[in-house]
C-alpha cells in the first residue's frame, strides 16, 4: 500500500471487528484518510461499510483494533465523542429540522447570544453567510428549509459540519439523488473541503465519480479489509473484480434483439403542465430507453402509463387492449408491469416478509374465498426468487433485511409474477451496487430475449447506451428525439436532452 511520505493521517482505523451476536458484520478492517485527500470506500452492498462508518461516527464500538484521530487515540462511545473529535457523517438524505431556517440548523445549540439571552439573529445569519461563502455556495441562511432540494440540503450539512471545525467529513452515497449540475456543484464544495486541508471519506456505487474525484481507494468485500491505495494503481476492472470477488463479466450483456409485435403502444399522451403529446412504440424483444434529465418528465409518464397518474388526453394499447385513463387494474389485467424508482416506498412493504412481497401482485390469485393458499405462495416466491438468484437467509425474514440489490429483485420477482408482456423500470440500479447491476441487467436483457417489451428509465447515461435498442429523449415534457443504438452516445443523449441538435432525428409517431 503506498502511503504520502511527508503527510500524517488526520485519521487512521487499524484491525477493527465488529459482531452482532452470531454474525461477524466486520473483520480485520483498516483505513487511513489523509489531509486534502477525497478517500473512496467501496465495496457491494452488505460488504460492512455501513457498519464500518457507523464506528467512525460513534454509533457502533469497535470490538478490538485501534482508532487515531489527528494524532491522538480515540474510543467513541456516542456520536457526540466523534463529532467533538472533529468527525461529521452527511448522509444521503440530510436530517434537518425543516420549519427552522438554514442559519438556525447550521448553528443549532451554538446560536449566538444577545442581552438577556435571546438569540443574536444577525450575528448567526453573517456567521452562516461566511461559512456558505467559503463553500462557495449562495444559499440564503435566513430562510426555512423546508423546500430546499436534498442537494442544498446536504449544503446545509456541509457547512454545519465546518461550523463545528470538522475535519473528516463522511459522505454516505451524496450523489445518490442528484440532478448533473447538482453533482458538479458538489464536487466543486469537496474541492473546497480538500483546499481547506479536511479529508472526505466518500462512499458510492457510481466508479466513474470515484476516478474522477478520488485521490485514494480502499475496498471492502463480505466484512473484510480487501485493498487500499493510490487511486493510480487501480482501473474499474480491478475495483469490480476485488469487490465482488470474481470476474464479473459484461456489465451490459445485450444482445442481437430479435422484434416481434408492437406490445405498447403510446398515442398522443398528455398530462397537464407535465407532458404533452408523447408518442412511442415498444415491440415484443426489445429495450427502448427514456433518457433526459431530471425532472423532463420521464417517471410522470411511465405512472400515467401505469394509470397511477391521470392523463388528459391521448391513446394507450398494450397488445390489442386499449387501456382506459386512469386504471391500474386495468393495465395490469392488460399484461403491463412497473418497477417504481422508489423501491422502498412505491415497490416493497418493508415491514412484511420477502415471500409476501414477491407475491403482492397476484395475491387475488393466490387466495380461495377468505383462505390464502401458503403452498403456493411459498411456491412462486421460491420460483421466482431462485431465477433472480436472490440472496437471502430465509425468504419469510422481513424485506427491509436485504440489501439494495436484492430488494431491487424482490420488485422485479413481484412483476414477473403476473407474467407481464410489458415491463417498465424505472431506475432500475439505482443506488445498488455493481454486481447486483450486473445482474439486473443480465435479467433484463434474458427477459427481452424472452420476448418481454421493456420501457425502462434511467438517468445513467453508460446504462442506457449499454442496454438500450432505442433511446426516446424527453426534454421539458416534450419527447424531443429518438437514437438508434448504432448513432446513440453521450454526446448526441446531451445534445438533445439541453436542447441541442447533433446529428438525431426529431421523434414524432411512432
Amino acid at each position: 500500500m503506498t502511503e504520502p511520505q511527508t503527510t500524517q493521517p488526520l485519521l487512521t482505523l487499524s484491525h477493527a471487528s465488529k459482531s452482532f451476536g452470531p454474525v461477524q458484520a466486520l473483520s480485520d478492517v483498516s483505513i487511513k484518510l489523509y489531509p486534502g485527500e477525497a478517500h473512496a470506500l467501496l465495496g457491494e452492498n452488505g460488504a460492512g461499510k455501513s457498519t464500518f462508518v457507523k464506528i467512525l461516527a460513534g454509533v457502533h464500538r469497535r470490538e478490538g483494533g485501534t482508532l487515531r484521530v489527528a494524532g491522538q487515540s480515540a474510543d467513541f462511545h456516542s456520536p457526540g465523542e466523534a463529532t467533538a473529535a472533529g468527525i461529521a457523517i452527511i448522509y444521503q438524505e440530510p436530517t434537518l429540522f425543516p420549519d427552522l431556517s438554514v442559519a438556525e440548523n447550521v448553528l443549532m445549540g451554538r446560536q449566538p447570544l444577545a442581552g438577556l439571552g435571546r438569540i443574536d439573529t444577525r450575528a448567526m445569519n453573517a456567521r452562516v453567510t461566511e461559512l456558505l461563502r467559503e463553500l462557495g455556495v449562495a444559499l440564503d441562511p435566513s430562510r426555512p428549509v423546508r423546500g430546499l432540494s436534498i442537494a442544498d440540503q446536504q449544503l446545509v450539512e456541509i457547512a454545519k459540519a465546518l461550523s463545528l471545525n470538522a475535519n473528516v467529513l463522511i459522505m454516505d452515497e451524496p450523489t445518490a439523488a442528484l440532478t448533473l449540475s447538482e453533482t458538479d456543484r458538489l464536487f466543486r464544495v469537496v474541492r473546497a473541503l480538500r483546499e481547506r486541508g479536511a479529508a472526505v471519506l466518500f462512499i458510492t456505487h457510481r466508479l466513474e465519480e470515484v476516478f474522477a474525484e478520488c485521490q485514494r481507494v480502499t475496498v471492502m468485500r463480505d466484512g473484510t479489509w480487501v485493498s487500499s491505495g493510490p487511486i493510480s494503481d487501480y482501473d474499474t476492472d480491478l475495483v469490480v473484480k476485488q469487490m465482488v470477488g470474481r470476474e464479473l463479466g459484461d456489465l451490459y450483456p445485450r444482445g442481437e434483439m430479435t422484434l416481434g409485435e408492437v406490445a405498447l403502444s403510446v398515442r398522443n399522451l398528455s398530462q397537464p403542465k407535465m407532458f404533452s403529446d408523447i408518442s412511442f412504440d415498444v415491440s415484443r424483444g426489445e429495450i427502448v430507453a427514456l433518457a433526459g434529465l431530471v425532472g423532463a418528465g420521464r417517471s410522470e409518464v411511465a405512472r400515467a402509463i401505469f394509470g397511477i397518474d391521470p392523463r388528459s388526453g391521448g391513446e394507450l394499447r398494450i397488445g390489442d387492449a386499449v387501456i382506459p385513463p386512469n386504471s391500474t387494474r386495468a393495465a395490469m389485467s392488460a399484461g403491463l408491469g412497473l418497477v417504481p424508482e422508489d423501491r422502498r416506498q412505491q415497490g416493497l412493504v418493508m415491514d412484511l416478509s420477502i415471500e409476501r412481497n414477491a407475491n403482492l401482485a397476484i395475491l387475488n390469485r393466490l387466495t380461495g374465498g377468505l383462505l390464502m393458499n401458503r403452498k403456493a405462495e411459498a411456491e412462486n416466491a421460491q420460483n421466482w426468487t431462485s431465477k433472480l438468484q436472490l440472496k437471502a437467509h430465509r425468504l419469510s425474514d422481513p424485506v427491509s433485511s436485504l440489501s439494495g440489490g436484492n430488494q431491487q429483485k424482490v420488485v422485479l420477482a413481484k412483476w414477473l409474477s403476473t407474467n407481464p408482456s410489458v415491463l417498465i423500470v424505472d431506475e432500475p440500479t439505482r443506488g445498488v451496487d455493481v454486481g447486483a447491476k450486473a445482474e439486473v441487467h443480465k435479467t433484463l436483457a434474458e427477459l427481452a430475449a424472452s420476448g418481454l417489451a421493456v420501457l425502462m428509465i434511467s438517468s445513467d447515461l453508460p446504462e442506457v447506451l449499454g442496454m438500450a435498442d432505442r433511446i426516446l429523449v424527453m426534454r421539458e415534457g416534450q419527447l424531443v428525439g429518438e437514437l438508434s443504438r448504432a448513432e446513440a452516445n453521450e454526446e448526441a443523449v446531451m445534445y438533445l436532452a439541453t436542447g441541442q441538435r447533433a446529428g438525431a432525428k426529431q421523434a414524432g409517431a411512432a
